[in-house]
């Protein structure tokens, strides 16, 4: 399947590059936040893997990813504090939301991450030095983090569609534009049962 919505101008060397890598950014929080919506808080903390995936986790953990990317690893102040990545937190304490932090706190959280975040990106150029200390090759640019964070929406998106979809049914990319096949009866509950029904017969032939 394809995106038929449009993609932002301007990729060319002037500049385009970091406002089309920004436009994804902010489309991919977006992305995430609708994923969210319409659910009871026992739903958004509850752990849908072996391992605790779970969507309000998934929030915490890529907002205070960005915006320590973005703000002290571009030599850049911040004033938010990320205790679950100290060296004595809680492994895994960034993938969830522990019951004294709301859904409203980690809502918030997440905005101003991302307020930071743009803030970085907007006075900065591609090619501004930073340096990731954990990483095996540390000294990086703007655009080199740009292009890691939108790759880490695009992975922990594929994990929200899914972990939103065994919640409560809900799948596509948005409201507007569920990128899903239609017609033929493929925007019918039914037609969806008998396509499972048939991929789950040829898999058993295996």
């Amino acid at each position: 399947m394809t995106d038929s919505r449009p993609v932002p101008s301007g990729t060319d060397a002037d500049g385009g590059v970091k406002a089309v890598l920004h436009w994804y950014l902010r489309r991919s929080r977006q992305t995430l936040r609708w994923k969210l919506e319409g659910l009871t808080e026992r739903q958004l903390r509850m752990p849908m893997t072996p391992t605790g995936t779970n969507l309000l986790g998934v929030l915490k953990h890529v907002a205070s990813v960005e915006v320590g990317y973005f703000t002290e690893c571009m030599g850049r102040p911040t004033s938010i504090e990320v205790p679950w990545f100290a060296d004595d937190a809680e492994p895994n304490e960034d993938m969830y939301a522990t019951a004294e932090e709301s859904v409203q706190w980690i809502m918030e959280l997440a905005d101003r991450c991302a307020a930071e975040a743009d803030e970085a990106i907007e006075a900065l150029d591609l090619d501004a030095p930073g340096r990731v200390p954990w990483w095996s090759q540390p000294d990086v640019t703007l655009g080199r983090l740009l292009t890691h964070m939108v790759d880490e929406y695009a992975r922990h998106l594929g994990h929200v569609d899914i972990v939103r979809e065994l919640l409560d049914g809900q799948a596509g990319h948005t409201t507007a534009h569920s990128n899903l096949p239609s017609g033929h009866g493929a925007d019918d509950e039914q037609w969806w049962m008998d396509y499972t029904a048939r991929l789950r017969q040829i898999a058993e032939q295996f």
